[in-house]
Formats: structure tokens, C-alpha cells, sequence
């Protein structure tokens, strides 16, 4: 089955992923499609996100679910959902809904370096999926509304959980808890014990969907350097399969598996990073070609009849840390390896989505 008749039949049959409250995962599904309508220009993506989101948003711009009192910097990322359809609509209750959750991001907690929390209930946290889930509609938000000291703190914001998480050679471990209460911090640096795939995948996503809306200019010119780092480190550390191992920086360890959300991700940051003028000639070749190699491993290998449905396999459901649902997530090396896989899961086809729609880009641009 190709790709986007798979994508088609998926978001036909795709269930709110939280009985219809705002939530993340749905921004994934969001995103993809929105990035498959740019690319593509076919009305169906479009179609799909309109009837997916419109029972979420209210016509005063209130959401389903929506607390901002709770202060979870997941539910901010599909708000880019409504920065596009506000361009694509101009129905007022977009950006009705996007003043919402910028209001969210103007109250919510932070550490004393400018970070913000993870969530209400992660105090003092900065975990790199927080990146990718505040910090680009941050940008676009500001983009759009002319908001533009936003920008700067987006920025800041960035350069300092960089600093905070960072382990060398273009990698950077999943959270950091400044207070040092949580078990899984180290009592020196507050970092925690492993490089998990999927959250260098909401790292390098979030950073080069920052960039390829802002100038290169010298604001930008330290982040395209750490950017360039970590894409040349995931060329380096992919895997003879194209795929990449679900604890990054320990493919040896037993029982780790090619995971396919994070790998997906990669290969959608690898394939955009080359509009974004980040490398020399030669490395733009080697991240291409890295990307490139990753899409046709996901569609070769990941795409799997079942029941006569066709799925996307390989997917690790959901990692963090700290406590949840009664038990400790250490995170670990070994502590990735136990979280269940399941197929379909909006994690990884949000950003499979992504990544045929940038490898649909290269390909016309190409024959141009």
C-alpha cells in the first residue's frame, strides 16, 4: 500500500486519542497533515484536520478538555494547527482558541533560568519533549500576532535546555529537574540517566521547525551550529536497518529495538534541515542521504498488514519520568526497553506524515 492511501484510511478511521479532549497526540496527526497539504496541495489533508479538530474548538475559542490551570505544556502543540487554519479559513475562533493557550504559556510556571515546567505536576522539570510541545508555536504565535519579544524568549529558552541537558557529540539526555528532588536526577547536574530516540526526536524537530521560520541571522547563528550537531550525530548513529535504536546511545544494549516514532522524526528533521542551509556541501549530502534512507526503511519495513488492515508498527507507546499510573519511571537505560510497543499510535504517524511530505518535497524539487 503506498503511504498516503495508508495515511487516508488511518485518519479515516482515527479516533480522538483522548475521547476528544485538546491533547498532544492529536497535534501530532495535526501537524502531518497539515505538512501533507503543503506538500501535496490535495484538499483531502485539509479535510481530514477540519473535520478531526472543529468538534474540539468552540466558536468562542474554548477547547475540549482544556484546563489552563494545569499548566501541561503538551496541550500547547496542536495550537500550530490553529495558527494554519486561522492562514487557511480565517475563522476567528482559531485564533480565539491560539490566545488561549498563548495565555497558558504567559502564566506558566518556570524554572529560574526562564524554562518552563513540563507540566504543573513535573515542578521544576524541563524534559525535551517540552520543547518541541511550547516552543515553535511560541515562534509562530509571535509570528503571526507581531509579538515579537516572544521570540527571543523561545530562543533563550532553547539555548538554555541545551545547555542543561546536554552529554556531548550532538546528544542530550531526555529531562532535567532543577531542584533535584526527583530520584532519576543526578544530585550534581539534574540531568537524567539516558538519551532516549524519541526525545532527541522532539528536540530536533522543534529546532528545525523554529529555524525554518526565522532569518539566519546572528539571534540564530549558535542554534544552526547545535542544530547541525545533533543531525550529523544521527546520520552517525543510524542504523545498517535506516532506523534508529530506542535508547540512542546504547545500540548494544540488550533487548533494544529500532524504534520507529523517533526514527520517523529523524528522518523528517534530516530531510527539512536541508532547505535550511545548515551544512557544507558535503554534509548536506551525508544528512540527505541519511534521511532519505530512513523514509524508505519506514515505508519498507514499518508499514505491516494486519487482520487486512495495513499499520504502523514499532512504535514505543509512551516513556517519560517520575511517577505514573502507580509505578517510577527511573529512566534508565534498561527503563525505555519496557514500555509497551504497539502499532498506529499517533506519535509515530503524526511524524511519519511529516517525513513523506518533506521527502515528497525533495523529490519534486529534484525533477524541477
Amino acid at each position: 500500500m503506498k503511504p498516503t492511501d495508508y495515511f487516508d484510511q488511518f485518519c479515516t478511521r482515527y479516533q480522538a486519542y483522548k475521547n476528544g479532549n485538546w491533547c498532544y497526540e492529536d497535534g501530532c496527526i495535526y501537524r502531518g497533515l497539515e505538512l501533507l497539504y503543503q506538500a501535496t496541495g490535495e484538499q483531502r489533508w485539509l479535510d481530514h484536520i477540519l473535520r478531526l479538530i472543529d468538534p474540539q474548538v468552540s466558536p468562542d475559542g474554548s477547547l475540549a478538555g482544556y484546563t489552563q490551570e494545569e499548566f501541561n505544556i503538551d496541550n500547547v502543540l496542536p495550537g500550530r494547527a490553529l495558527i494554519f487554519l486561522d492562514r487557511q479559513t480565517g475563522d476567528p475562533r482559531y485564533m480565539a482558541a491560539a490566545r488561549r493557550l498563548i495565555a497558558q504559556l504567559d502564566a506558566h510556571p518556570r524554572i529560574p533560568a526562564g524554562n518552563y515546567w513540563h507540566k504543573k505536576r513535573y515542578p521544576s522539570q524541563v524534559w525535551l519533549d517540552g520543547l518541541y510541545m511550547g516552543l515553535p508555536f511560541q515562534v509562530e504565535y509571535a509570528l503571526r500576532s507581531g509579538e515579537t519579544p516572544r521570540i527571543a524568549d523561545a530562543l533563550q529558552q532553547l539555548a538554555t535546555a541545551l545547555a542543561l541537558t546536554q552529554v556531548g557529540n550532538g546528544l542530550y539526555v531526555h529531562g532535567y529537574d532543577d531542584s533535584r528532588a526527583e530520584k532519576w536526577a543526578d544530585q550534581l547536574t539534574g540531568k537524567s540517566p539516558a538519551v532516549w530516540s524519541r526525545a532527541i526526536g522532539w528536540l530536533i524537530m522543534a529546532l528545525v521547525d523554529i529555524l525554518a521560520v526565522l532569518p539566519a541571522d546572528q539571534a540564530t547563528a549558535t542554534l544552526r551550529k547545535q542544530t547541525r550537531a545533533v543531525l550529523l550525530a544521527l546520520a552517525e548513529r543510524q542504523q545498517q536497518s535506516g532506523l534508529w535504536p530506542q535508547v540512542l546511545d546504547a545500540p548494544d544494549l540488550a533487548g533494544n529495538y529500532d524504534e520507529t516514532s523517533a526514527s520517523a522524526m529523524f528522518a523528517y528533521a534530516l530531510l527539512r534541515a536541508e532547505r535550511l542551509d545548515l551544512t557544507s556541501p558535503e554534509e548536506a549530502s551525508k544528512i540527505r542521504a541519511s534521511g532519505q534512507k530512513a523514509a524508505e526503511a519506514l515505508i519498507d519495513t514499518r508499514l505491516v498488514e494486519e487482520n487486512g488492515e495495513t499499520r504502523l508498527v514499532g512504535i514505543c507507546q509512551v516513556a517519560g519520568l517520575g511517577p505514573f499510573n502507580g509505578r517510577y519511571r527511573d529512566g534508565s537505560p534498561a527503563y525505555y526497553l519496557v514500555e509497551e510497543v504497539v502499532a498506529d499510535d499517533a506519535k509515530g504517524v503524526g511524524p511519519f506524515m511529516m517525513a513523506y511530505a518533506e521527502a515528497t518535497l525533495a523529490i519534486r524539487a529534484k525533477a524541477a
